[in-house]
């Protein structure tokens, strides 16, 4: 495992794809390694590409990494999280279809993830894989959710830049701001651009913006949200603050593109500017750092505990003789059942 380490910090992309395994998987070798890569992280821009399905995600990512590619000559890692089914366990892990315009160049790296059940739009081992794709020096990682909706806030504490797309037609407008999926976005995109409706979308999201989008930093601090509010237009008089703006695609042919990489260029500036890089890496960090604690603290407590004790409390509480919270305090201070 070292010697993989070793290769995949000299650019070895077998290396690369064999260590993401073992840290999807999260085995003991992907751990190791994990704690080996940890001191060359922190160098790459993550960011989080979310919306509902259908909006045109993935062909989306396929135009920026090309945009970075031809422009900038950046190395790109992409994250393609896909549902998976609750039946079969399995995935399609199909965005890779739309992103056949990156075969071939060795600049680009694409590792599609099943999101094996988790809610929130990510897997897991999210976080784990975009470490390895930061100490690998590739210098954008673009992570593509599952799609589910309005659970997708997640994506916000992970990624440095959150994107949030939107589609004509696609539904009830105030959809968009349910559960915080307005208010995690540093850039708005409608795409699918060239579709009836534009005009009506764009405005309903304007509106919003301007009524209902004081919050600019989502940033969890030992399990408490801590927000800083700024009234629309605070952006023009201060630097202090960022409003979203709203970017329209038609990823399809790459119309906006440019622009839309023109803004998040600009968000990576007023991050730096203002000094929300730090809090938000901090804010990453942390977050990675209290669920290891708690899937520790689980895996401790469940190994100690006898499972004829745990299947007894499971008993009592199907027969409603005993509620959740009172087999948790009896199993944590050790009660008889």
């Amino acid at each position: 495992m070292m010697n993989l380490v070793e290769a995949l910090l000299a650019g070895d992309r077998l290396a690369l794809s064999r260590l993401l395994t073992q840290v999807e998987n999260d085995t003991q070798e992907g751990r190791s390694a994990l704690n080996e890569l940890f001191t060359h992280t922190g160098k790459a821009h993550l960011v989080g590409v979310t919306g509902a399905p259908g909006v045109g995600k993935s062909s989306l990512v396929n135009q920026l990494a090309l945009h970075y590619r031809k422009q900038t000559n950046k190395s790109i890692a992409i994250i393609a999280v896909d549902p998976t089914s609750p039946f079969t366990g399995g995935a399609v892990l199909g965005d890779r279809v739309r992103m056949r315009d990156l075969a071939g160049d060795a600049g680009v790296f694409i590792r599609s993830m099943a999101s094996r059940g988790t809610l929130g739009g990510l897997a897991h081992a999210t976080a784990a894989v975009t470490q390895v794709f930061d100490a690998a020096g590739f210098d954008i990682v673009l992570i593509e959710t599952v799609g589910a909706g309005q659970a997708e806030v997640d994506i916000a504490r992970l990624a440095h830049t959150t994107l949030v797309v939107e589609a004509p037609g696609m539904g009830d407008d105030i959809q968009a701001i349910k559960a915080g999926i307005l208010e995690i976005a540093d850039v708005l995109v409608i795409n699918k651009a060239d579709r009836p409706g534009l005009e009506h979308t764009e405005r309903a999201l304007r509106g919003m913006l301007e009524m209902a989008h004081p919050v600019k930093h989502v940033f969890q601090h030992h399990g408490k949200i801590e927000v800083v509010e700024s009234p629309i237009g605070a952006q023009e008089n201060t630097a202090q603050f960022w409003v979203p703006p709203i970017q329209k695609t038609i990823a399809n042919d790459g119309t906006g593109i440019p622009e839309l990489a023109e803004s998040i260029d600009k968000h990576v500036r007023y991050l730096e500017s203002s000094g929300d890089w730090n809090l938000r890496e901090r804010s990453r960090l942390e977050t990675e750092l209290d669920a290891l604690i708690q899937d520790t603290l689980t895996t401790q407590f469940r190994s100690s505990l006898p499972e004829e004790k745990y299947d007894r409390a499971l008993v009592l509480i199907l027969e409603r003789k005993l509620s959740p919270w009172e087999a948790v305090k009896a199993l944590m201070n050790g009660r008889k059942i």
